[in-house]
C-alpha cells in the first residue's frame, strides 16, 4: 500500500489563518476580482482582466504584511490589582523580541473595560524589548477587565488583519472609598460585648440562680455550700451572655435611593463599619436583598461589595430588616444602611422586624446632607451627608 508523506500541521492551519485574517473590505475586493475575472475570461474584455489582475495584486500584497510568524514575548504587569475610588491604577505593557528575525512594526491592543487602548510597536531587532506604561483611571467603583492584549497586523491598504492573543485578562478592583473607624465605632461595639440574653445555660460566666442537680449536670457546677445548708444538690445555673455580633444590611433597592451617587456612599459606609468590625476581630455578617456576602476577610468583604449592583426590585428597608433577622438571629448590633426615600414610618416598621435585645440602628444616606442625629421611639437614625462624617456620626450613635 503506497505511502504518502505527512502534510506539516502549519502548513495545514495556513489557509484557516488567511479566511480568518481577511476583513469586511477585504472580502468585498475578492469577490470584485473574482467577478473581474470571470467576466473577462467569458466576455474577452481586455478592462475586466486588467482590473482583475490589479486587485489580485492588491490582495497578494496584502498578505505579505500578515504571514508569517510573530514571536513576541509580551508581559502585562498591574503595580495593584486592587485599588480604591481614587487612587492610582498603573500598569506597564513589556514586549520582547526572543527570535533571531527582525521584526516588523505591528499595533498592540490593550482592552481596558469598555475602552480599548492602542500601542504602536517600532520594529523590534532580536533580543530587544519594548516598555509602555498606561494609567487606569479610578473614578468609580468598579471591576475592569484588563487585557487580553492582542497583536494586530494589518496591511496598508485595510484588506487583511491578523489577530494574536498573547496574555490572559487581569481583573482590577476598584474598591468603594472607606474611611477609618478607630476610635468612634469601637467603643459602640464593644460596649455590647457581654451583653446579656434571657436564654439560660449551664456553663457561662454570668451566674444567675441556683437549682435542684438532676442526672447528667456536670458536678463541677455543684454549689457545696449550698447543699450542706438544704440538704439537697444544688448547682449553679448561668445565664448566656452574647458576643459581639455586627450584622450591616445594606439595601440594595434603586428605588431606596435618590441618585447613584447616594448608593454609592451607602456602599462606602457598609465598607467602613465592616473593616472596622475584622479589625477588632468581631464576628461580622454582611447582606442586601439577595442574601448573605462573604465577609471573611476585609478584601473578600471589599471585592463582594465592589461587585454589587443596585437593582430593581420590590423588597425595601422593611424586607431587608426581616431578613437579617432570620439570616443573622445571634446578632447584638443590627445597622440598616439605606438611602434618602425611605420615610420615618418605613424606617421604624423596619425595626419592629428586628426582634427585641438587638441594639437597632439606621445609617440614612442622603449625598451632601447635613448630618445629624433623630430618635424615632427607640430607634436611632444617623444622616450621613458625605462618608468623612461617618466616625463623629457613630459617636453620636453610641451616645
Amino acid at each position: 500500500m503506497p505511502s504518502f508523506p505527512r502534510i506539516p500541521a502549519s502548513v495545514l492551519r495556513a489557509p484557516k489563518a488567511v479566511f480568518a485574517s481577511v476583513t469586511a473590505l477585504g472580502w468585498t475586493v475578492a469577490a470584485l476580482a473574482a467577478a473581474c475575472w470571470l467576466a473577462g475570461g467569458l466576455l474577452g474584455w481586455r478592462e475586466a482582466l486588467i482590473a482583475a489582475l490589479a486587485l489580485s495584486l492588491v490582495l497578494a500584497a496584502g498578505l505579505a504584511f500578515v504571514l508569517g510568524r510573530q514571536a513576541y514575548s509580551v508581559r502585562l504587569d498591574l503595580t495593584r490589582t486592587r485599588v480604591a475610588v481614587g487612587d492610582d491604577a498603573v500598569g506597564s505593557l513589556t514586549v520582547g523580541n526572543p527570535g533571531a528575525r527582525l521584526l516588523l512594526p505591528a499595533l498592540l491592543e490593550l482592552p481596558v473595560g469598555a475602552a480599548t487602548a492602542v500601542f504602536e510597536l517600532p520594529r523590534m531587532a532580536p533580543g530587544t524589548e519594548h516598555e509602555e506604561l498606561f494609567r487606569i483611571p479610578t473614578q468609580k467603583r468598579a471591576v475592569i477587565v484588563v487585557g487580553p492584549v492582542e497583536s494586530v497586523r494589518r496591511d496598508p491598504f485595510g484588506l487583511l488583519g491578523r489577530r494574536l492573543r498573547w496574555t490572559d485578562p487581569v481583573d482590577l478592583f476598584v474598591h468603594p472609598r472607606t474611611v477609618n473607624l478607630q476610635g468612634s465605632a469601637t467603643g459602640f461595639i464593644k460596649d455590647l460585648e457581654g451583653l446579656p440574653t434571657r436564654i439560660l445555660s449551664t456553663a457561662d460566666v454570668s451566674f444567675h440562680a441556683l437549682r435542684e442537680y438532676v442526672p447528667g449536670d456536670d458536678r463541677r457546677h455543684i454549689h457545696w455550700k449550698t447543699t450542706a445548708r438544704t440538704g439537697t444538690l444544688m448547682v449553679r445555673q448561668f445565664e448566656e451572655t452574647r458576643r459581639s455580633h455586627l450584622a450591616v444590611a445594606l439595601s440594595g433597592r434603586r428605588a431606596d435611593y435618590g441618585s447613584e451617587d447616594e448608593f454609592e456612599l451607602a456602599v462606602s459606609v457598609a465598607g467602613s463599619l465592616g473593616l472596622q468590625a475584622l479589625r477588632e476581630q468581631r464576628d461580622l455578617s454582611v447582606l442586601t436583598q439577595d442574601g448573605l456576602m462573604r465577609s471573611g476577610s476585609g478584601t473578600i468583604l471589599l471585592d463582594g461589595l465592589t461587585r454589587l449592583e443596585s437593582t430593581d426590585r420590590r423588597e425595601g428597608t422593611r424586607e431587608l430588616a426581616g431578613l437579617t433577622a432570620d439570616a443573622v438571629p445571634n446578632a447584638s448590633v443590627v445597622i440598616l444602611v439605606t438611602g434618602s426615600v425611605p420615610g420615618a414610618a418605613e424606617l421604624r416598621s423596619a425595626s419592629t422586624a428586628i426582634p427585641p435585645g438587638i441594639r437597632t440602628l439606621v445609617v440614612r444616606c442622603a449625598e451632601g446632607g447635613a448630618p445629624g442625629r433623630r430618635d424615632i421611639a427607640d430607634l436611632t437614625v444617623l444622616a450621613c451627608g458625605n462618608l468623612d462624617d461617618l466616625p463623629a456620626l457613630i459617636r453620636k450613635g453610641t451616645a
